[in-house]
């Protein structure tokens, strides 16, 4: 109990410490104009305030990860709750804050503008396809997921293939229409819903005396899976997840003034790491240790476990809530994942978003991959998604290592995290039966060498892109609204 009470103090006090710290090294402007007013296009460039836009960006960057993960990453016991509260703070937190404030610093740009302009022009093409990949995936597992958590939780009287479509239907309305018809009115009331059922849960874990195992590095995985790198790439979303760089851009877009920032993607991020605190400590302590755990997730995977924790925690009626609030999160990610994918493409493509028009004609090919997808069996294509996921991460901090580098700041806070995860992400693809199949130890010289060579070509680029005076953002007078 006393690790899982530090773990989630540690994550407060890093936010006001830690978090303050990277915004005092990345230095906000507070007389610069954001892209929500510049570019103010009553679309996707809209203001919104801090809480609206606060609410929206946890929302947005949850889906199921910081339940789920947490929960199939407990098997490895408390050494999970080390990576959730060191990665979130060190790591996660910085990614989503970098992110973002280089977006606002660039008419709201998504990662592969950003990846374009710091790492290279090649880069935009792979990360674009990266991207728009990454984001069907996610829009299309997260129809599936709450459709099957509702259709149980309404004991199947309604069909699986009508619930299905009334989420697309919701997901294409939020898709097209401006963000403050759907997402800004509706999200306050699903945030409201996912925290309490999330601080039910936690509360109920302490009021009941929960036996939630202290700090321990050893690995309980029952399958003795490897911590290294595999912990990585189980919790994500919660610690590091490379599909916040995805999201993020929205909320840069919607953002008032830049010092508003450390509390939409600092804090938000923060809050996730509680979520995933809360979830990992349930599921650690409540199925008669790691074997009873195992067992469950057998029988009936995280959908499970968030049922019976819910329940046990907080009754019929309040388990009913809770269950409700994990359905949110991955509607809620969802429908910003279709979102993000329509803006990609426009930037990519420099297609005008103002009219309805061309944000249909761009919607329209995404779900009717999507539904494609919906039609079959592609598990094969999910195990990749960690990694891809990942490897999005890796892309992001290098991002805001260039431009601190460039900026000739503390490039570190960004540089340290990016290459630990490059170093896990070669190694995962070296040694997963997904990749190359090849022996750990071979997989951990390959990624050695690998990370080795990238981050000097990393300090290569980074020192002529500085001689080159490369500009870090954009001028205000030379924005528009065609975005």
């Amino acid at each position: 109990m006393y690790t899982f009470l530090v773990g989630i103090v540690l994550l407060i006090l890093g936010y006001f410490t830690y978090g303050k710290f990277i915004e005092k090294i990345f230095g906000v402007k507070e007389e610069r104009a954001t892209p929500a007013y510049v570019n103010n296009d009553g679309v996707d460039y809209v203001p919104m305030s801090t809480a609206k836009n606060s609410l929206i960006q946890l929302l947005n960057i949850a889906g199921t990860g910081p339940v789920f993960g947490p929960i199939m990453g407990a098997l490895y016991g408390p050494v999970a709750f080390i990576w959730i509260v060191v990665g979130c703070i060190f790591a996660g937190a910085v990614h989503d804050y970098l992110t973002g404030m280089i977006s606002i610093r660039n008419r709201g740009a998504h990662l592969p503008e950003l990846a374009s302009k710091f790492l290279g022009k090649a880069m935009k093409h792979v990360v674009n396809a990266f991207a728009v990949l990454l984001l069907l995936l996610v829009g299309t597992v997260f129809v599936s997921t709450p459709a099957s958590l509702l259709h149980v939780l309404m004991n199947g009287k309604i069909a699986l293939g009508i619930i299905i479509a009334v989420i697309f239907l919701y997901y294409i309305l939020a898709t097209l229409l401006p963000v403050d018809k759907i997402i800004g009115r509706l999200y306050p009331y699903f945030g409201a819903v996912l925290l309490i059922s999330a601080l039910g849960v936690g509360i109920g874990l302490i009021v009941k005396g929960a036996p939630i195992p202290e700090l321990s590095l050893s690995n309980f995985h029952p399958d003795h899976a490897p911590i290294f790198p595999l912990l990585f790439f189980t919790i994500t979303c919660g610690a590091l997840s490379g599909f916040h760089a995805t999201q993020t851009p929205i909320i840069s877009r919607t953002t008032q003034k830049e010092k508003q920032g450390r509390k939409i993607f600092y804090g938000m991020m923060i809050a996730e790491g509680i979520i995933a605190m809360i979830w990992a400590a349930a599921a650690m302590s409540l199925f008669d240790g790691y074997g009873g755990l195992n067992e469950m997730l057998a029988s009936g995977g995280p959908g499970l476990i968030v049922s019976e924790v819910s329940t046990m925690m907080l009754g019929a009626i309040g388990g009913t809530i809770a269950v409700l609030g994990v359905v949110v999160l991955p509607i809620t990610s969802g429908d910003t994942a279709f979102r993000s994918a329509r803006m990609i493409i426009a930037e990519y493509f420099n297609i005008a978003q103002r009219k309805f028009s061309s944000r249909l004609w761009i919607a329209i090919p995404l779900f009717a991959i999507s539904v494609v997808l919906t039609q079959i069996d592609f598990n094969l294509l999910w195990r990749y998604f960690s990694w891809a996921n990942q490897a999005t991460a890796v892309i992001a901090l290098f991002v805001g290592a260039m431009y601190l580098y460039i900026a000739k700041k503390n490039y570190w806070i960004s540089l340290i995290p990016g290459i630990f995860m490059l170093l896990m992400v070669i190694t995962y693809i070296l040694n997963a039966k997904i990749g190359f199949g090849l022996s750990m130890n071979i997989a951990w010289i390959g990624g050695t060498i690998g990370t080795t060579i990238l981050v000097i070509l990393f300090f290569n680029a980074a020192k002529k892109a500085r001689a080159n005076k490369l500009p870090l953002e954009e001028d205000i007078s030379d924005w528009d609204d065609v975005a």
